[in-house]
């Protein structure tokens, strides 16, 4: 108590020295708006950034990893790597399954663009995808209607069928679709379970991810058995493979030892990629601690110029208050008394310029996100190191000035004019 009575005294000196000179106090702190406000934007720009990534990352599965054939564009380049590998195949299916230790599901992917579907939709066609029952626990989805389809319907080759939440509004509306029928080009399937909407994505390092919603997935043995793609020749057998690892297990180690295996059996034909979404996870988290450092060292020069203009206007005012010193000093006041108000009137200069440039920062920070469509969290974290920064330059930098003062001779400050 003793201290903020002491303090108290010096905070209102400060201000009424502030109001005095309006124009000038607000120039003084135009650096520490300038600098506050830009590191709180770019790192609510970041953090927007990886919160969305990660979250595109999620959606694949920390646990997972996804294979995906690179497919060939024309005759002459699959004949060219048919000459070398066989492409993927349920071979290759296989050979995972048995040699690899820790993965807990495995399913191959056999994909087509139809056609036609029926009923007609005006939106982008959906996706059918042919999988192994256990994609739903692969890819940890949930069902909002029905159910999906077992490991009787595969064995069978039954004509049923889920649908993404996208495919089934386009397809069948926003009316119940368990037991409505679509056709895949000319193979007609029964729709028996609707899965819940998913966060979608136009890609994440190159691996397609955005037609989550708008697929058609049907048992694997039905879509191998009832339907032919026009385009076969330039197809592999099966075309991507999900897998999940069990809890505990690397999957990063677990990937390497599946590339060692398809390099082997695809004779080093880099027709195959493999993705696994923990490695990204850790990547990005890296990339963007290190990015953030980068920005708020470019925007600390901002900071650092604002300190530049805090010591510059207190050594002035110093000066002109030469006088106001020698008499404090004369009636009674110590040195400790003097580098206490001139430090006060520092730090609030940059308290109130950390305040405003706080408001500036989130204010730039929507206008961004309004303008270009990014997305922006502002964070707590982000606005404390923003002030917090902002208080220790107009500290440091108001020492300076502040000594000065406590070391004006009070006789030679009286006399000054």
């Amino acid at each position: 108590m003793a201290l903020l009575a002491d303090i108290l005294p010096e905070i209102k000196m400060g201000l009424a020295s502030l109001l005095v000179h309006k124009l000038r106090s607000l120039l003084t702190m135009l650096g520490m708006i300038f600098g506050v406000g830009a590191v709180v934007a770019m790192l609510s720009i970041t953090e927007g950034a990886q919160k969305e990534m990660m979250s595109y990352i999620d959606l694949l599965g920390v646990n997972n990893i996804i294979i995906e054939a690179k497919e060939a564009v024309d005759r002459n380049e699959i004949q060219a790597r048919r000459a070398i590998s066989p492409g993927m195949s349920f071979r290759d299916f296989r050979s995972i399954a048995e040699n690899v230790p820790g993965i807990e599901y495995l399913t191959p992917r056999k994909r087509f663009k139809p056609q036609k579907v029926l009923p007609k939709t005006g939106a982008e066609p959906p996706i059918l995808i042919g999988v192994l029952p256990n994609y739903l626990a692969i890819n940890s989805l949930r069902m909002v209607e029905g159910r999906f389809f077992n490991d009787a319907d595969n064995d069978n080759s039954a004509p049923v069928c889920v649908l993404g939440e996208a495919a089934k509004v386009n397809l069948l509306g926003f009316d119940h679709a368990v037991g409505k029928f679509v056709k895949i080009n000319d193979t007609w399937l029964q729709v028996v379970g609707v899965l819940a909407a998913q966060a979608t994505a136009d890609s994440v390092e190159g691996l397609e991810v955005a037609s989550g919603n708008n697929l058609v997935i049907a048992p694997l043995n039905t879509v191998m058995r009832r339907f032919e793609d026009s385009n076969s020749y330039l197809k592999d057998e099966i075309d991507g493979m999900y897998i999940k690892v069990k809890t505990g297990t690397d999957s990063i180690e677990t990937s390497n030892i599946i590339n060692a295996i398809l390099t082997a059996t695809h004779k080093d034909a880099g027709d195959f990629a493999i993705t696994v979404p923990a490695g990204l996870l850790e990547q990005k988290r890296r990339t963007g601690f290190i990015f953030n450092i980068v920005m708020i060292c470019i925007a600390g020069i901002s900071l650092l110029v604002g300190g530049i203009g805090i010591m510059n206007i207190m050594l002035a005012t110093v000066l002109e208050r030469t006088r106001e010193i020698g008499i404090r000093r004369a009636i009674g006041a110590k040195q400790k008394d003097i580098i206490r108000q001139f430090l006060t009137e520092a730090v609030l200069i940059s308290i109130m310029g950390g305040l405003l440039g706080i408001i500036f920062g989130v204010t730039l920070a929507h206008l961004i996100a309004s303008a270009a469509g990014w997305s922006t969290v502002v964070t707590t974290g982000s606005i404390a190191v923003a002030f917090g920064v902002s208080c220790g330059i107009g500290l440091v930098f108001g020492i300076y000035p502040a000594m000065q003062a406590a070391r004006l001779d009070p006789i030679e400050a009286i006399r000054y004019e």
